[in-house]
């Protein structure tokens, strides 16, 4: 069986949380139990636990984060969709290294529960690893 990463973070709702990773990031909905809900978040089994008494508090938000690269065109489909919902931006898309290997383009948006996601694309991705 090929690896498959895993990551569990704590939610204030479900119903809010699936919403949000189901219905506006478009992720594929997996297993459902009445403290948790699974979601493939681009290849991550994403488990969504309830535990609102363990969401961070506003002025924490960011530094602890996940993400995912993707290609520029996925990268510009998804925040086409985003930009139909009421999506929380922590940062504005930017562009940095115009120009270079390094160039890439990226943003941190929040979930319902304020979990930091980043999104973000590479010109060149060996660039991501320092591989040039």
């Amino acid at each position: 069986m090929d690896p498959i990463l895993h990551l569990s973070l704590p939610v204030r709702d479900l119903e809010e949380s699936r919403h949000f990773y189901v219905d506006v990031l478009g992720c594929e909905r997996g297993r459902e139990r009445p403290d948790f809900i699974d979601v493939w978040f681009y290849g991550l089994q994403l488990t969504l636990q309830l535990r609102p008494d363990q969401v961070l508090p506003a002025e924490h938000r960011g530094v602890r984060h996940f993400g995912v690269t993707l290609d520029a065109s996925e990268l510009t489909t998804l925040l086409t969709r985003l930009a139909t919902h009421p999506v929380e931006f922590l940062s504005p898309v930017t562009t940095d290294h115009r120009g270079t290997s390094h160039e890439q383009t990226k943003t941190k948006i929040l979930d319902p529960s304020g979990n930091a996601i980043e999104l973000k694309s590479y010109v060149d991705p060996a660039a991501a690893f320092g591989h040039e």
